[in-house]
């Protein structure tokens, strides 16, 4: 692979307006393929065979309007008076035209409903009124009352059975200042169309309605708002200040940022082209974006990090580029191949949306990675001397200082820092044994967003659980007559009695009956919202009551739907989902490690403080979103559970970086060792050479992941976040502290592997070393190691062996 890298370096560096022109033709392929073939982004999640799915499916096969997605319309007056006349008008009008449109099955209006059911009350009232006045005549008259007044009794006492269970169910608030409509789609949330969503949201936005403010929920906001905001903008300039003080100029500061936005912009597009026939969900390009970017960066730099450091050196500038690329660029191939790998292992969990984000994610540094490899050695040879500063050109072949020789730590300190480092990684992770997992609903939008202010005055004014509706399906053993509204209406009582009976419960109303009287849909309005944990324990408890004895009927079964409801199963799902992906993840890590180190303990004090990072940053995640702390830096003004993906998003992705620093770092000592410097001497010097080049990375993977923590996507901020603070983890208190610690405890067996084990292994030279000869490398002069397979040849100066 170093060979094959190095010629490849060669030849970009000999054609670099071929490769540059190849690669601005594939940018250009990949964007005309989005527009396309592209296809609409899934605002929701879905994982097939939940029961929420299940009932979901069964929903939109049988009641018209019941299963798909709904959205929420408020509208308010801005002085805190009643609505006039004049305003509702005007509001009818708006909901009758959204109702129109297409994609929408009904807009419901929140005047007529309120009307409606004040009219049905009081029709009850009188009804009853004159039913009354009806048996007490004939009681008096010493009559009997006839069948058909006993049925009206019965069915006026049904009925205002079902108007009192909905009593707290509310279109207009009790001062007549705020109203909720409600805008039902012929889709799910996960098939909705964006043109849809748009066409509603556009319709609000042009209403102009004088006095009157309109909100709407996230079901009709458009989830693409802010994709790449101020913040991304604000990571992506600290990342250049960092590239711009590591490298010392701006020419050479630029290369990293260049092929990292290409290699970004043809692994997005070209991913977005298969919207079209894959579902994908909004949050997944990017994820895209945000690995592309950090890892493009990186890796570009360590290319070109090691190309400056051999013409400081004295090579000739396209043979430094071939070096460069065959070494760094192996490395670098290796780095991005553990990422790629971790991410793609997400298919294995079985859930959709999470395969197609790793895929993605994946395409992305896979695209990253071929950029680097072959777009920088081509920047590279067109910048020629030019990535040197002036003072650094001038420098060449005069060195003003001569490196001093690696000493081992001193015990003492190896000691303090395993200690340090755990105790601030076991800290870090006691909040992750709270980690509640949901999905953000509108009080996680930010706080000048239409979602969030739909779901504050929804809360305030209609009770938090009007958020958070859920939706029972009754599915009895005798189908009822769906004819006889006696009976659907008695069985309706009974089964709304039930669901009544919990106290989390303030309200259910009917939400339709199929045809064949085989399924009852009712809404039922918990007293907290989406995300609470009351709400996930009411669905527990109303998906145990199933099944219900009826006396008419047999057993009925239900089963609980609603945003809420899927977003609790999805939770569950992915939760168990997790181990596997863990064990999947720890053993390809000591697999792909015991090939690279050729030892047991490196691998496993790296899979170890890769698991110590992974806790620390979820229990940081875990205290900044869902325990509020910190929330006004961050943005969190209603802490809530955390991003159901989030950990398993973040184990994959902190994985592959976790091993990109352990490479740059261990196999810088392993050279060390193997080419004659003592154990505790090769720590120190495989942390010395590689210190700068990973704390840079590590600075600017953040700035770029930190960037994304003010993302105007509530689902992006949490995964910026836990990314970032994962790699400063990783890279600052394992990489640099914690494991050269403990190498340094461990001395020389931290190097042993068992003989039979040496032999089968493959020799994979990640470093590149079998290209470090003097053809590529003037002045300097080799002799053979001694202890490392494969005839690598080690530098004359290297320490002998004590």
């Amino acid at each position: 692979m170093a060979r094959l890298l190095a010629r490849l370096g060669r030849f970009s560096s000999r054609r670099p307006w071929l490769v540059i022109i190849g690669w601005v033709l594939a940018l250009a392929a990949a964007g005309g393929a989005f527009l396309l073939t592209g296809g609409q982004l899934a605002s929701g999640f879905s994982i097939p065979n939940t029961p929420t799915q299940q009932v979901t499916d069964k929903l939109s096969a049988e009641l018209d309007g019941v299963g798909g997605a709904v959205g929420t319309v408020v509208f308010q007056t801005d002085d805190g008076t009643a609505f006039t006349a004049e305003q509702q008008s005007e509001i009818s009008d708006v909901i009758a035209s959204i109702g129109d449109l297409d994609g929408v099955a009904t807009a419901v209006d929140p005047f007529v409903t309120a009307q409606e059911r004040a009219g049905a009350a009081q029709q009850l009232a009188d009804g009853a009124a004159q039913l009354e006045q009806a048996f007490a005549q004939l009681e008096q008259a010493g009559m009997e009352p006839t069948t058909e007044l006993l049925a009206q009794r019965q069915q006026v006492d049904l009925a205002t059975s079902l108007l009192d269970n909905a009593a707290e169910i509310r279109t207009v608030s009790t001062d007549g200042a705020t109203a909720v409509a409600a805008v039902i789609f012929d889709d799910t949330a996960t098939d909705l169309a964006a043109e849809v969503k748009t066409s509603v949201a556009t319709e609000l936005d042009d209403a102009g309605i004088d006095g009157v403010t309109i909100e709407y929920s996230s079901e009709i906001a458009n989830s693409l708002e802010g994709l790449i905001g101020v913040g991304e903008v604000v990571g992506l300039l600290a990342a250049a200040l960092v590239l711009v003080i590591m490298l010392g100029a701006l020419i050479p500061a630029s290369l990293p940022l260049v092929s990292s936005i290409l290699g970004v912009g043809v692994g997005v597009a070209g991913s977005l082209a298969f919207s079209g026939v894959v579902e994908m969900a909004s949050v997944t390009p990017v994820l895209g974006v945000m690995l592309g970017l950090a890892v493009g960066i990186d890796y570009t730099l360590f290319i070109v990090n090691r190309h400056r450091r051999q013409l400081r050196d004295g090579a000739d500038v396209r043979e430094s580029i071939a070096l460069a690329n065959g070494t760094a660029g192996n490395a670098v191939v290796f780095a991005g191949a553990t990422v790629v790998i971790a991410l793609l292992a997400l298919n294995v969990t079985g859930i959709p949306f999470l395969g197609v984000m790793g895929t993605v994610a994946a395409a992305c540094v896979l695209i990253a990675v071929l950029v680097a490899v072959t777009f920088t050695p081509a920047l590279l040879s067109l910048v020629g001397m030019r990535v040197l500063s002036k003072r650094a050109r001038a420098k060449i072949g005069h060195p003003d200082h001569v490196a001093t020789a690696p000493k081992a730590m001193p015990t003492w300190r190896a000691i303090v820092a395993v200690v340090t480092a755990v105790g601030i990684l076991l800290v870090a992770a006691i909040p992750a044994l709270s980690l509640r997992l949901g999905l953000p609903d509108g009080s996680s939008e930010p706080e000048d967003s239409t979602q969030y202010r739909a779901y504050s005055i929804v809360a305030e004014e209609f009770g938090a659980g009007t958020n958070g509706t859920l939706v029972v399906v009754a599915e009895p053993e005798t189908a009822v007559d769906a004819d006889d509204q006696l009976a659907v209406m008695d069985l309706q009582v009974q089964i709304e009695d039930v669901l009544m009976a919990h106290q989390d419960v303030v309200a259910v109303s009917p939400a339709g009956v199929s045809d064949d009287g085989e399924l009852l849909a009712f809404r039922v309005v918990p007293v907290d919202g989406p995300s609470s944990v009351s709400t996930e324990e009411l669905v527990g408890a109303l998906r145990g009551l199933s099944p219900i004895d009826s006396a008419d009927n047999g057993a009925i079964t239900l089963g609980v739907a609603g945003a809420a409801s899927g977003n609790i199963d999805i939770s569950a799902t992915i939760s168990d989902a997790l181990p596997l992906y863990l064990a999947i993840v720890i053993g390809l890590s000591l697999i792909i490690l015991v090939i690279v180190f050729r030892s047991i303990l490196v691998p496993l004090i790296a899979t170890g403080g890769f698991l110590l990072s992974l806790f620390a940053a979820l229990g940081a995640v875990t205290a900044i979103y869902q325990w509020g702390w910190l929330g006004e830096i961050f943005g969190v003004h209603d802490p809530g559970p955390v991003l159901n993906f989030a950990p398993i998003i973040l184990t994959g992705v902190l994985f592959g970086l976790a091993m990109d620093y352990q490479l740059f770092i261990g196999s810088g000592m392993r050279e060390a060792f193997v080419h004659g410097a003592p154990a505790r001497v090769a720590v120190t010097a495989g942390v010395r050479g590689a210190r700068a080049v990973v704390i840079a990375a590590a600075i600017i993977m953040i700035s770029v992941f930190g960037g994304f923590v003010f993302s105007h996507l509530a689902m992006v901020r949490p995964l910026g976040f836990g990314m970032a603070v994962g790699v400063l983890f990783d890279a600052f208190v394992v990489r640099l502290l914690l494991m050269p610690a403990l190498m340094h405890l461990l001395g020389r067996s931290a190097w042993w592997l068992p003989k039979w084990l040496n032999r089968i292994l493959p020799d994979v030279d990640v470093e590149g070393a079998s290209l470090e000869r003097p053809a590529l490398r003037p002045g300097v002069h080799t002799v053979p190691a001694s202890g490392r397979r494969g005839g690598t040849s080690a530098p004359a100066h290297a320490p002998a062996r004590r």
